[in-house]
C-alpha cells in the first residue's frame, strides 16, 4: 500500500531572511535607558525601524509592553559593553606579548604597548560606530600585521644595537613609519570609493567563503591554544557551552541572563579556579612554558603597568621610514581590508541589519585606514582591523546594539589610562581566552554559511565555486604556514625581503585566498547566464547595492547629526 502524501506544510522550505531573526537588541534598538509607561509606544526612532521591518524579525527592545527599570537596563548595557571589552583583550595582549620581547622590550614596555593598543582601539571603535559603517564592530589589533612587524624586528640595521631598550625604541619607530604609510592604502581605497566598486561584485555565493573563512580560518587560535593548558582551557569551553546553550532552555526564567552574560560568568569561574591552582602550588616544578600558559601571575602586566598613563602620539620618538618595509606593511593592510570586509558582513548579519551597502562598506574601510594611521602615530606595533571575536560575541549574546559597543570603547579608553586596573583583566591566562574563541569564531564562520540560503545549492556551478574556494582558502595558506615553520622563511624567498613579505602575507590569509578565488570564479564562470545569476543569489542582494534602493539602509547606516547632507551615500 502506498504511503500517504505528505502534508503541504511539511514540504515548505525555511523562508529566506535578509535580516537575521530572533535578535534581542539589533543595531538601532539598544537596551532602553528611559523609563516608559506600561503600555507606552516605542520611541519614534524604533517605530521607524519597525515600520520597515517584517514583524517576525524580533529587532526591537524586549520590554515595549512592560515597565522598564532604568537602572537595571543601564546596568545590562554596561555589563554587555564590559563583556565586549573582556573579549577583545585576548588579541590586545597576545600580540604585544609575542612582539615586544623580540623588539628588546621588557614588562614595562609590554604594558605600555598594551595600554596604547587599548586606547587606540577605543578611539577607532567610536569612530567606526559614529562615522564609519555605524555597525557595532570593535576595531582592534590584527594578527595580519604580525609577520611584517617581525620582519622589521629582524632587520639587519637593528641587529647591532646592544642596549635592549634602545633597540626596542628604534624598532618601534620603524614599525610606526611603516604603519603610517600603509594606512594610506585603506584611506584612499575607502574614501575615494574604489572599494565600493569591488564590494558591488560580491554576491551571496562569493561572500559566503569570505565570511566563513574569516571565522573558521582562525582555528589555530582556538583549541590548539586552549590545549596549552588543558586543565583550564577545556573547563572554560564546557562551562561556556553549558551556560550559553543549555541553561537558557533548562531554566527559562533566568535563561536570558545566562545567554547574554555567559562569557563573563564562565571567565570569572575558570579564572578563579586557575588562581587556586596557582596559589595551591599545582605548577611547582612544571616546565617554564606550562607555567607561562597556566599560572595567573606570569603575564608581567600588573607589575609593568603604571597607575595612570595617557598614551600620546610619538611617545616612542619620531617614526622612521624604509621603503621595503612600507611595501610589506601595505600588503598586510590590503589583506586586513579584505578580512575586515568579511567581518563587517558578519557584524551586519548579527546586528539584524540589512546587508551593508557598498558605499557604506567603503566608508568604513576609509575610517579603518584612519585607525591604522592612529596606530602608527601612537605606536601600537600592530595595525587595526575588525575584531572577529567581538563579531562572534554579537551572535552568542544575540545583542547587536551599537550602543553596547560604544560603551565597550569607553571601557577600553578608561582602562588604558588606569593601567594597573586594566592590567588585572589583561592578565587572564591565554588558554581561557582561546577557549572562548572556539565558540566566537564558529559563530562568525556560520554567518558566512548562512548566506547560502540565498543560493541554489542544487546547482553544480554553486557546488564547484563554494567547494573549490573553501578548499583552496584552507589549503594554500596551510602550505605557506607549514613551509615557513619548517624552513624558517616562506615559499617565496628572493633577495628582496620586502617582496617576500608581501607575497607570503597575502597567501597566508585564509579569508583573503578563499574570498579572492570565490569572487574570481563567480564573476567569470557563466557570467552572462541568467540562471547562474539567480543561482548565485544576486536577485536577493540587488536592492542593497545602492544606499537609496532600500528604505532600511537610512535607518541603519546614515550618519548622525544630519551629516548625510554633507557626506551623502550612494
Amino acid at each position: 500500500m502506498a504511503a500517504p502524501a505528505p502534508k503541504q506544510e511539511e514540504l515548505q522550505a525555511h523562508a529566506v531572511k535578509d535580516q537575521l531573526p530572533a535578535v534581542s537588541y539589533c543595531l538601532t534598538s539598544p537596551p532602553p535607558w528611559r523609563k516608559r509607561s506600561v503600555h507606552g509606544p516605542p520611541t519614534p526612532r524604533i517605530a521607524r525601524s519597525l515600520s520597515a521591518v517584517p514583524p517576525d524579525l524580533g529587532c526591537r527592545p524586549l520590554r515595549f509592553n512592560v515597565s522598564v527599570d532604568v537602572a537595571g537596563d543601564a546596568a545590562e548595557a554596561i555589563l554587555l559593553g564590559f563583556q565586549h571589552y573582556l573579549v577583545m583583550l585576548g588579541t590586545t595582549v597576545v600580540i604585544p606579548t609575542a612582539l615586544v620581547p623580540q623588539m628588546g622590550g621588557g614588562n614595562e614596555e609590554k604594558a605600555r604597548v598594551v595600554q596604547t593598543l587599548l586606547f587606540v582601539a577605543g578611539i577607532n571603535t567610536l569612530l567606526q560606530s559614529f562615522l564609519g559603517t555605524r555597525l557595532p564592530a570593535v576595531i582592534g589589533a590584527s594578527y595580519t600585521f604580525v609577520a611584517p612587524t617581525i620582519s622589521i624586528v629582524l632587520a639587519a640595521r637593528y641587529a647591532g644595537i646592544a642596549d635592549p631598550h634602545e633597540r626596542f625604541l628604534r624598532t618601534m619607530r620603524g614599525t610606526q613609519g611603516a604603519l603610517i604609510v600603509a594606512s594610506t592604502l585603506q584611506i584612499i581605497m575607502g574614501f575615494s570609493g574604489l572599494w565600493r566598486i569591488v564590494v558591488r561584485l560580491l554576491s551571496p555565493l562569493s561572500a559566503a567563503p569570505l565570511v566563513a573563512l574569516a571565522g573558521f580560518g582562525l582555528y589555530e587560535l582556538g583549541f590548539p591554544s586552549a590545549a596549552k593548558c588543558i586543565e583550564i582551557g577545556l573547563p572554560q569551553i564546557i562551562l561556556l557551552v553549558a551556560l550559553s546553550q543549555y541553561i537558557p532552555n533548562l531554566v527559562p526564567l533566568v535563561g536570558t541572563a545566562f545567554e547574554r552574560f555567559a562569557v563573563v560568568m564562565s571567565v570569572a569561574v575558570v579564572w578563579l579556579y586557575a588562581f587556586f591552582l596557582t596559589v595551591g602550588g599545582a605548577y611547582k616544578g612544571a616546565a617554564q612554558k606550562t607555567q607561562f600558559h597556566c599560572r595567573t601571575d606570569r603575564s608581567g602586566l600588573v607589575g609593568g603597568a603604571s597607575w595612570i598613563s595617557v598614551p600620546y602620539p610619538f611617545q616612542w620618538g619620531a617614526p622612521t621610514f624604509d621603503a621595503g618595509e612600507c611595501f610589506a606593511m601595505m600588503a598586510a593592510a590590503f589583506v586586513a581590508l579584505v578580512e575586515s570586509t568579511g567581518a563587517f558582513i558578519a557584524v551586519s548579519r548579527y546586528a539584524s541589519a540589512t546587508p551593508c551597502p557598498p558605499s557604506i562598506m567603503s566608508r568604513g574601510i576609509g575610517w579603518q585606514g584612519v585607525g591604522i594611521l592612529l596606530g602608527g602615530l601612537f605606536g601600537t606595533a600592530s595595525g587595526s582591523s575588525v575584531s572577529v571575536e567581538n563579531a562572534g560575541l554579537l551572535g552568542l549574546t544575540r545583542v547587536g546594539s551599537r550602543r553596547v559597543v560604544q560603551i565597550s570603547a569607553g571601557f577600553m579608553i578608561f582602562f588604558s589610562i588606569l593601567g594597573k586596573f586594566g592590567a588585572v583583566f589583561a592578565s587572564i591566562p591565554t588558554p581561557i581566552i582561546a577557549a572562548i574563541y572556539c565558540l566566537l569564531f564558529a559563530y562568525v564562520g556560520m554567518a558566512g554559511i548562512g548566506f547560502l540560503q540565498f543560493c541554489n545549492l542544487n546547482s553544480f556551478r554553486t557546488k564547484f565555486i563554494l567547494g573549490f574556494s573553501l578548499f583552496m582558502g584552507i589549503s594554500i595558506p596551510q602550505y605557506f604556514n607549514e613551509y615557513t615553520s619548517v624552513a624558517g622563511f616562506g615559499p617565496v624567498h628572493t633577495h628582496a625581503r620586502w617582496f617576500n613579505d608581501m607575497i607570503n602575507v597575502v597567501f597566508s590569509s585564509k579569508a583573503f585566498v578563499g574570498g579572492a578565488v570565490a569572487l574570481l570564479l563567480d564573476s567569470t564562470l557563466h557570467r552572462h547566464d541568467s540562471t547562474a545569476r539567480r543561482d548565485r543569489g544576486d536577485h536577493f542582494w540587488d536592492r542593497f547595492r545602492s544606499f537609496k534602493t532600500d528604505p532600511r539602509s537610512e535607518e541603519f547606516y546614515s550618519l548622525p547629526f544630519n551629516l548625510n547632507k554633507f557626506f551623502p551615500s550612494f
